[in-house]
């Protein structure tokens, strides 16, 4: 194959490096990605509660169960999904998430067993999942831009070899090889899906017809998924023999619920949302 010009990217992913009481301490751009995404995205659901005038006293509760939630659920996800067989025998292993090792469809079930979770607190007792889950589709389809790019400034989840004039050449890799630069391709697809959704929300009011905004959500970002994971190399060893990998593999009954919740028939009313006022 022949190499043409690339964007060699040497980006640092520490944000610096230092020892403080002899513990060296090398805060990362990753996570302040995802802090990024949780803080934004709070700010973008307190405008949400207060569009549809409800109070937005309980959202800290619901933010501290996300986020839990979230990183659990993407951390067990990538042992469980990907790694089984590394961590088996050292299960203490799994607790050290500063190694790396984070799925974002084992994120996806954690988010939403939270939120269920959150429903039969004293915080969201009453409130319907799916009613909750409309709306906290919104701002993760933001928050998953921020992670994507966090796996940028790592030189981790590279794409394939390839001669397009944008290739990055990731210096922190094994190799430094013209690959697609998957992260992006996948952090502007979730910027879209983030804007398609906010349309959705703030201009037509897709949050009357309980699920819809789920589906949406669901749908075109897993589909994006499906289709970017054809670009990435593969992250185990068994996904070599696999017609598809495992992400294909996991988006695929994520793109179905989104279906189902779309085209499911359901009543548009205002007065789904009337009831929550005391949420």
């Amino acid at each position: 194959m022949i190499h043409f010009a690339a964007i060699t990217w040497t980006f640092n992913p520490e944000i610096f490096n230092t020892e403080i009481f002899g513990f060296e301490f090398a805060p990362r751009w990753y996570g302040l990605c995802f802090a990024m995404a949780y803080l934004i995205g709070y700010f973008i659901a307190e405008r949400m509660w207060k569009f549809e005038k409800l109070p937005t006293d309980k959202l800290d509760s619901l933010l501290i169960a996300l986020v839990l939630g979230g990183i659990l659920g993407a951390r067990l996800g990538h042992v469980f999904f990907y790694e089984w067989d590394e961590y088996k025998n050292n299960l203490l292993e799994i607790l050290y998430i500063n190694h790396g090792g984070l799925a974002s469809h084992g994120g996806l079930i954690g988010v939403m067993l939270a939120l269920w979770l959150w429903t039969r607190t004293k915080y969201g007792k009453g409130t319907p999942l799916l009613w909750i889950m409309d709306r906290i589709a919104v701002p993760t389809a933001l928050a998953a831009m921020f992670i994507r790019l966090g796996n940028l400034f790592n030189h981790e989840i590279v794409g394939i070899q390839t001669d397009v004039p944008w290739a990055f050449k990731f210096m922190l890799y094994e190799d430094h090889l013209p690959r697609h630069p998957v992260q992006l391709y996948e952090a502007l697809s979730y910027l879209g899906i983030f804007i398609l959704l906010y349309f959705l929300y703030f201009k037509k009011h897709l949050y009357l017809k309980k699920g819809a905004l789920s589906g949406v959500f669901l749908t075109a970002l897993f589909s994006a998924r499906f289709v970017i994971e054809f670009f990435k190399e593969n992250q185990i060893d068994l996904e070599d023999s696999m017609a598809l990998n495992m992400g294909h593999w996991l988006s695929i009954p994520a793109v179905m619920l989104g279906l189902y919740f779309i085209f499911r028939k359901t009543k548009t009313s205002q007065a789904d949302t009337s009831q929550k006022k005391s949420t």
